[in-house]
């Protein structure tokens, strides 16, 4: 038959209060230990993931901003491409207009010059004309008739070459 031994019930006993003890003291802390680690790698996992996925929303709108910001500088650069050709027409018709008025400019200078000069060389030769005939003709007038003629044949020379 079986007997207790008396040994045996204080070793049973010091086992269940060891086991208690154990429990209180080392099993439990321990537990909660291990618990509060869990959850907190559960957050870290969950953080990092809402990490990730907000860095690959921004990626995503840096990317929508860059090619915006793309298209936008080509726009940009063709409204100023446009704008510098309307500008280099506009000068280059300014300065048409300002070189065909000044040699309009030019050419009526030049042809009151000719005309002045013209009128100049022209009494001139009359001037000349007259003394020579002055010269020629003599003192008394008898050839007034041929002076006449003469004034009246450089007269309608003038005419011709005004024409």
């Amino acid at each position: 038959m079986l007997r207790l031994d008396m040994n045996l019930v204080y070793e049973m006993i010091n086992l269940v209060v060891l086991y208690f003890l154990l429990r209180h003291f080392l099993i439990r802390p321990v537990t909660g230990i291990m618990e509060k680690r869990r959850k907190m790698i559960e957050e870290g996992l969950k953080n990092a993931q809402t990490a990730q996925d907000d860095a690959m929303k921004m990626k995503q709108e840096y990317q929508n901003a860059l090619k915006g910001a793309r298209q936008e500088s080509a726009e940009m650069l063709e409204q100023a491409r446009t704008d510098a050709k309307a500008e280099y027409e506009r000068i280059i018709g300014e300065a048409g207009e300002k070189a065909g008025s000044m040699i309009e400019s030019a050419k009526e200078t030049v042809r009151l010059e000719r005309e002045k000069t013209m009128r100049e060389l022209q009494s001139e030769i009359a001037g000349l004309a007259v003394a020579s005939a002055e010269k020629i003709v003599s003192p008394e007038g008898g050839n007034q008739g041929i002076y006449d003629q003469f004034l009246k044949e450089v007269g309608e020379n003038h005419d011709d070459a005004d024409k």
